[in-house]
């Protein structure tokens, strides 16, 4: 299994847990973004820089995910193309997204983007809190606890 993180804009408590997790469990974490990100000196921590662009982390993403590898995104398209090659997705709220679940989230973020394009919905999501990094820590540890009993 390996761990691969949509890092543009993966909040830095979110890594902090990744970091721990990857290196208490060596599982290869890579973190892919269009900007340099820093990485803890550990070895199985790494990071890619892609090229500026729309979609290139998230394509670079897709072009080296594997079957049951997991891939750390709040893009909901991204998520459903992991979870269509096999993997597993999971954003920093921890919400895990599955081939069961994946097409219904994907259908409220398109209706939501619709809303937001006539004006009818306004906003995003509210800051990520204390109670959003444990939940995404749980889930976190429920994922990688399954994939290391495998």
């Amino acid at each position: 299994m390996n761990i691969w993180v949509d890092a543009d804009a993966c909040p830095k408590a979110i890594k902090q847990v990744l970091f721990k997790a990857a290196d208490r469990l060596q599982v290869s974490l890579t973190l892919v973004a269009n900007q340099y990100v820093p990485t803890p000196p550990s070895k199985v921590i790494r990071s890619i820089q892609v090229a500026q662009g729309f979609d290139v982390a998230d394509n670079a993403i897709v072009e080296r995910v594997a079957e049951n590898d997991l891939v750390i995104t709040g893009d909901i398209p991204l998520a459903a193309d992991v979870v269509a090659k096999g993997a597993t997705a999971l954003n920093p709220r921890g919400t895990h997204y599955t081939k069961e679940n994946v097409k219904d989230y994907l259908q409220r973020r398109n209706r939501a983007e619709e809303m937001r394009a006539t004006g009818v919905l306004s906003g995003g999501p509210a800051a990520l809190d204390k109670k959003d990094v444990q939940t995404f820590a749980n889930a976190l540890d429920r994922i990688l606890a399954r994939s290391v009993n495998r």
